[in-house]
């Protein structure tokens, strides 16, 4: 098969022949239709975050599933899913609590000692976040393969096996946004435009859109934005107390992951307000924060994949989009084959997409 191949950081992929495993277990063969082209690749690519090499990249994927493993009952051939990478043992502390997304079982890849996923000839390819999507099929662990209806588009399907999920599960699961709250969503790429989304279906009363790019402002208001912060005209948080009459927001969303951003959406907080960290960032980046404001209530967390539970959250936000609610159509903005990878990428870097999506058939 065809696959997008990442052999030196800060380097091209290249388009290579590999070969993919037959499922055992509960393993899924997976032929892709449409996968997103996510920052979180971009990281792996510039060497923000550490992976093995050489990989295949891209996590967030729709196809049709080709084969099962004999231990696999979710899921059968001809199914049309959304694999979502939060793969799930099922049975530890955290799945019983409900935070499957937290699991990170080993069961999602091949015990050692068991013939590679991915290979060609002795030579053995790291498939990213366990799942390597930007190559004509995949080979996953059951879990992270969601049914979906047949008549959701795949190439917007795609976008909720990661983007779509972590933006709007970020806002309605994580931060629990109420009626009439005020939210402000720092960085309006595919998360950050799910968030001002999910803020809008949540019925925020204002929602604060903060970018540096005019065109994705612009588009955060067809999404729901009630209003746009330009980050390169002045200083964010004092334009956030601006709009806001010194009060500050309820909710910020950070969904870059960079110090400055995330000490912005600290500062802008109102008292009690809270800040949701969704932003990849490097893995040796430490941010500062006002101890002072910790006594005026203010608070901060992480959110993972919008603390996801795959077979309920992703089948409703495919209802959400098929019902008008979630606006998929909207955020793709460039469609290419598997052989445009790097020019995909290159879009991103200038921020000129919300997100691209590689079609793998027309």
């Amino acid at each position: 098969m065809k696959a997008a191949v990442l052999r030196q950081v800060g380097r091209h992929m290249g388009i290579e022949d590999i070969s993919i495993a037959k499922p055992q277990g509960r393993e899924v063969l997976v032929r892709l239709e449409a996968v997103g082209v996510c920052h979180s690749d971009l990281h792996i690519i510039a060497g923000d975050l550490q992976h093995p090499l050489p990989a295949v990249l891209g996590h967030e994927a729709a196809g049709v599933v080709e084969q099962v493993g004999p231990e696999v009952r979710t899921v059968k051939r001809g199914d049309h899913i959304v694999v979502c990478l939060t793969f799930h043992c099922g049975h530890c502390e955290q799945c019983h609590g409900g935070n499957s997304h937290r699991c990170a079982t080993p069961e999602a890849m091949r015990a050692p000692g068991d013939p590679p996923r991915l290979f060609r000839g002795d030579e053995s390819f790291a498939a990213f976040m366990n799942m390597g999507a930007f190559a004509e099929q995949i080979l996953v662990h059951e879990s992270g393969c969601v049914p979906i209806r047949r008549d959701m588009p795949f190439d917007r399907a795609c976008l909720i096996g990661c983007g779509v999920t972590t933006g709007f599960g970020a806002v309605v699961r994580s931060a629990a946004v109420r009626p009439g709250e005020t939210v402000a969503v720092i960085g309006c790429g595919g998360v950050g435009l799910s968030a001002v989304n999910a803020a809008a279906v949540a019925g925020a009363g204002r929602i604060i859109a903060v970018d540096r790019v005019a065109s994705k402002l612009e588009l955060a208001r067809t999404f729901g934005a009630t209003d746009g912060i330009d980050g390169s005209q002045g200083n964010v948080v004092e334009l956030v107390m601006e709009l806001t009459g010194g009060r500050g927001v309820d909710h910020a969303i950070e969904a870059i992951g960079l110090k400055q951003t995330i000490e912005d959406g600290f500062s802008m907080l109102a008292k009690g307000g809270l800040e949701t960290i969704v932003g990849a960032a490097r893995f040796d980046l430490k941010i500062e924060l006002p101890a002072l404001a910790f006594l005026r209530e203010k608070r901060v967390q992480g959110s993972m994949m919008g603390g996801v539970r795959p077979s309920i959250d992703i089948p409703r936000y495919v209802d959400l989009y098929m019902d008008g609610q979630l606006k998929l159509d909207q955020m793709v903005s460039r469609r290419r084959p598997l052989s445009d990878i790097n020019e995909a990428f290159e879009d991103m870097r200038k921020g000129e997409v919300a997100r691209s999506v590689i079609m793998f058939h027309g």
